[in-house]
């Protein structure tokens, strides 16, 4: 073959000679070729932005050979392959695909079809993405094995989903008798098969009704719930292109999910699950009961009464990672976990960990969580040591977006600025410690800088320790923070402050005139021209100068005119501008609608929480709020859905922190009373 006239999908880094050394290479290791042989193919013959490069065509006949030939080691991964790059051509559709390309598939078609049928269950399994309709009704019919079987009535149910729902498929009786076909599948499967083949019907039913598991429930609990069938779901539940089978406990988890769209089944399903689990002590159900309550909590406030019993009478279970969940799901619930303060007190020395999720931390550093969270000071002692533990011997820790997991360091401490005399003292010898140990400053001072601007001025005693950083430029804006923070006590760092070393941007350079005027007090018309000067630069953004203006109020008169022009045009800082224009002007008349409208377009599809949250700042500010920002909070607040784009326990922070800046904006009094008592 002339491969020279061909493409890879990265050409610069995979020339077009790597794809015939990797078939050659198949070919030569024959039975002893591995799935690993395949990996550079996968790097050739798939295109970044989409499509398959010209030289897919060219070796699809030499894959469909190798992919067929018995005597290949090879023959699972590259059947999936073939699935692969068949998903790549038909997504790009015929403008992203070579015309040589649907010609060879078309050629090799017969090839292809046949490996359905191959003796070996595997390669069957694998091919089952590659079949069409009617060849998956063949096969089914035809197949034996509970191991293809299975994962073929999976496939049954999304494909006659997807046929149903394209016109351009075939004629409209085609898809009808298709259609027909599967339900008819099913519906045997439900009546006359095995327990598990019986769940993996009613998923598939779920791909053409998606109530199927409602109506199904009791049927799932028994299957799901029964010691006895519970080694038959890793024996049989194999899906193509996943190594490992399916346990229970991941169908489990699958099964629950499918119920989403009905919060209230969902929650029902994940409580009945937790008495079966209960029956027959089945730890494993536990802690997918648990994980599935996780999951509704940091969606829906609604979950809270149903998860908040559920953890609490798993903290006593005797598996670790059932009583670490547990702990954490009570942590997540404060304050309503008031009433199990005690039980999670007797687990701060519980040293159990998680060998199965690997969610990170001991029961007892999520019972000590739970307590601090409660305002209980027997979660004090110890805190600040369990919480740096994780980071002490290393610089890198990782997680799963979504997933339950350890809080951030300064999460936790940062609402307990009431007992910083207890923890100051243990946060600065860790801090003294890692410095110690690494000659320099690590995460730690990132965390120390995050609470003491938190604690403000009863952070005071940090000063010594932060001071020097002013002149570090990876810290000294971070510190001027701080200094702000801690108000009067800190006025003696002025000069300091005016010192600091940052990146020589002007930004920091406008920042830093401003807090030395602000830590210094008096009249300082340096910060305030430069300020003007940024404000009114056309070239750069206006957002960071006018939050920072709108400290000088009346003083900042000159540039009123410049504030209007931005809070009525710009993309972004719109509520920032509002607030600046009113602290200059004094008048609120032209910043509340712009605020109002931040928080009832909050009502719709919007989802950017940092607006919200800023217009929330603006009224809390300015003191008043109009008739329509009120009705649209009071709408915002009725939402079930938590207020936050996170899906792990910082879902349920945001979610706290802006509900409780809602119901302080709903305090404030409403400009026009006339307008607010109609409302």
């Amino acid at each position: 073959m002339d491969w020279s006239r061909l493409r890879t999908g990265v050409p610069e880094h995979h020339p077009v000679k790597e794809v015939p050394r990797a078939l050659r290479r198949l070919v030569r290791r024959g039975p002893a070729a591995t799935g690993e042989d395949c990996y550079p193919l996968y790097s050739c013959l798939f295109a970044p932005a989409g499509g398959l490069p010209s030289a897919a065509a060219t070796a699809l006949p030499f894959l469909t050979a190798l992919a067929c030939d018995p005597a290949n080691g090879a023959r699972v991964a590259l059947v999936e392959l073939l699935g692969a790059l068949d998903g790549a051509a038909r997504e790009a559709g015929d403008e992203g695909t070579h015309a040589a390309w649907r010609e060879e598939w078309r050629r090799q078609g017969d090839k292809i079809t046949a490996l359905l049928a191959d003796p070996a269950p595997s390669v069957r399994r694998a091919a089952l993405p590659l079949a069409d309709d009617d060849a998956l009704l063949r096969r089914w019919n035809a197949e034996t094995d509970p191991a293809v079987r299975l994962p073929l009535l999976l496939a049954l149910g999304p494909r006659a989903a997807s046929t149903a729902g394209a016109p351009g498929t075939g004629s409209d009786g085609g898809r009808r008798r298709f259609a027909g076909a599967v339900e008819a599948v099913l519906s045997q499967v439900l009546r006359d098969d095995e327990p598990v083949m019986k769940v993996a019907a009613v998923i598939a039913r779920a791909s053409l009704d998606r109530d199927a598991p409602l109506r199904h429930a009791d049927l799932l609990l028994d299957v799901l719930a029964d010691p006895a069938v519970r080694p038959r779901f890793e024996r049989i539940w194999w899906l193509p292109d996943v190594e490992m089978p399916f346990t229970r406990d991941d169908v489990a988890a699958w099964v629950s999910g499918l119920l989403d769209h009905v919060p209230p089944a969902a929650l029902s399903f994940v409580t009945r699950l937790a008495e079966a689990a209960e029956r027959t002590a089945d730890d494993g159900l536990r802690r997918i009961v648990l994980d599935e309550a996780w999951r509704h909590l940091v969606l829906r406030r609604s979950a809270a009464p149903t998860v908040l019993p559920l953890a609490a009478r798993l903290l006593d279970c005797a598996d670790d990672c059932v009583r670490l969940k547990a702990a954490h799901l009570l942590a997540m619930l404060a304050p309503d976990s008031g009433p199990y303060a005690d039980r999670l007190a007797a687990l701060l020395d519980d040293p159990g960990t998680d060998e199965i999720s690997w969610i990170e931390g001991t029961v007892g550093d999520f019972a000590r969580w739970a307590l601090v969270r409660l305002g209980d000071p027997r979660g004090l002692p110890g805190l600040v040591e369990s919480l740096w533990a994780p980071h002490r011997e290393q610089f890198g820790r990782s997680w799963v977006e979504g997933d339950p997991r350890r809080p951030e360091m300064h999460e936790v401490l940062a609402p307990l600025r009431e007992h910083a005399d207890v923890l100051l003292p243990a946060l600065l010898e860790e801090v003294r410690q890692d410095h110690e140990r690494h000659g320099d400053h690590g995460e730690i001072m990132g965390t120390l800088l995050h609470v003491a601007g938190e604690w403000g001025p009863d952070a005071l005693s940090v000063l010594p320790v932060v001071l020097p950083l002013l002149k570090d430029t990876r810290y000294s804006l971070r510190v001027v923070d701080v200094l702000l923070a801690m108000g009067p006590g800190a006025a003696s760092t002025a000069s300091a402050v005016r010192d600091a070393a940052v990146l020589d941007h002007p930004g920091n350079h406008h920042r830093i005139a401003w807090a030395a005027w602000r830590i210094a007090g008096g009249d300082d018309g340096t910060a305030l021209r430069l300020l003007g000067e940024a404000v009114h630069d056309e070239h750069a953004s206006p957002y960071g100068p006018i939050h920072l203006l709108s400290d000088f109020g009346p003083a900042a008169a000159a540039h009123a005119g410049r504030v209007r022009e931005v809070m009525e045009n710009a993309e972004y800082g719109r509520a920032t501008a509002a607030v600046a224009l009113w602290a200059i002007t004094g008048d609120p008349g032209a910043a509340l609608p712009v605020l109002e409208q931040a928080v009832v377009r909050f009502t719709g599809d919007d989802d950017r929480y940092g607006d919200l949250a800023e217009a929330l700042r603006g009224f809390l500010r300015i003191g008043t709020v109009t008739p329509a920002a009120r009705r649209a909070l009071r709408f915002i607040a009725a939402r079930d859905l938590r207020l936050s784009h996170h899906r792990d326990y910082r879902a349920v922070l945001d979610d706290q922190e802006l509900r409780s800046a809602i119901a302080a904006v709903l305090a404030l009094p409403c400009r026009g009373v006339a307008d607010c008592d109609a409302d």
